[in-house]
């Protein structure tokens, strides 16, 4: 008995990239999809929201206008996009690739109404693009997207670590692991899981966020069926 009906999975580019740091580790794409199948075939509705980082971060393009670096960015989420459609068909997982930005060649644009149907018929829909506007995260659409089509949790996959933590634990061996928090404490503490948009969007409709690591794709699977793994951030 699988824990979650509806999900939305946050997956990073630089997840995708795995030891790599750039560009797409099949590797690594393919244990996602499997995975992504098997709780798809437990009848769990996945939509999943892909990052660009690593092809560009827009945020860290000092030197060039912001807007035009963001835009960036947001084609390589639909490159990401695009890779994890191809991985997902190639298991025969049935999967719609919907963008932000129009671009009707490759995939629908997105639609609600259109998004939710395609889950409720089985299929993982992927959201790229971002939200289609500059200035915000791929972590703010996430938390968008599943406001907007009632995800019960955002599964927030993160590559080089498995939890939340109170200081970074490559530099500090002292730092602590938290196994649940709550919105509150995230936005005081500065910890840098989402950023403040993204968290606050989820406290105002009480959307909890489970961050985990994506290094073993099968921890999707166990968090679906009930198992402990990660930090969890709900409602106080």
């Amino acid at each position: 008995m699988c824990k979650y009906k509806r999900i939305v999975l946050k997956i990073s580019g630089e997840a995708l990239s795995g030891e790599k740091g750039h560009g797409i580790n099949s590797e690594i794409l393919n244990r996602i999809s499997n995975v992504v199948k098997r709780i798809n075939e437990k009848g769990v509705e996945v939509a999943i929201v892909v990052g660009g980082g690593n092809f560009w971060r827009g945020a860290e393009a000092k030197d060039m206008d912001r807007t035009t670096s963001d835009y960036m960015g947001m084609l390589g989420t639909i490159i990401n996009g695009l890779a994890l459609q191809d991985a997902l068909e190639k298991v025969d997982v049935e999967t719609r690739l919907q963008t932000a930005i129009e671009m009707r060649q490759i995939a629908e644009p997105y639609i609600r109404r259109r998004a939710v149907r395609h889950l409720e018929k089985g299929r993982v829909v992927i959201f790229s693009g971002g939200s289609g506007n500059p200035y915000f995260s791929t972590d703010t659409t996430a938390a968008l997207r599943a406001a907007e089509i009632n995800a019960e949790i955002i599964l927030l996959a993160k590559n080089g670590v498995d939890g939340v933590y109170s200081d970074d634990p490559k530099k500090n061996p002292a730092s602590v692991k938290y196994s649940e928090l709550n919105y509150i404490d995230v936005l005081n503490k500065g910890l840098k899981i989402m950023d403040s948009t993204a968290t606050s969007l989820c406290m105002d409709n009480k959307i909890p966020i489970l961050v985990f690591g994506i290094e073993t794709p099968e921890n999707i699977e166990k968090i679906v069926l009930g198992d402990n793994i990660g930090t969890i951030i709900k409602e106080a």
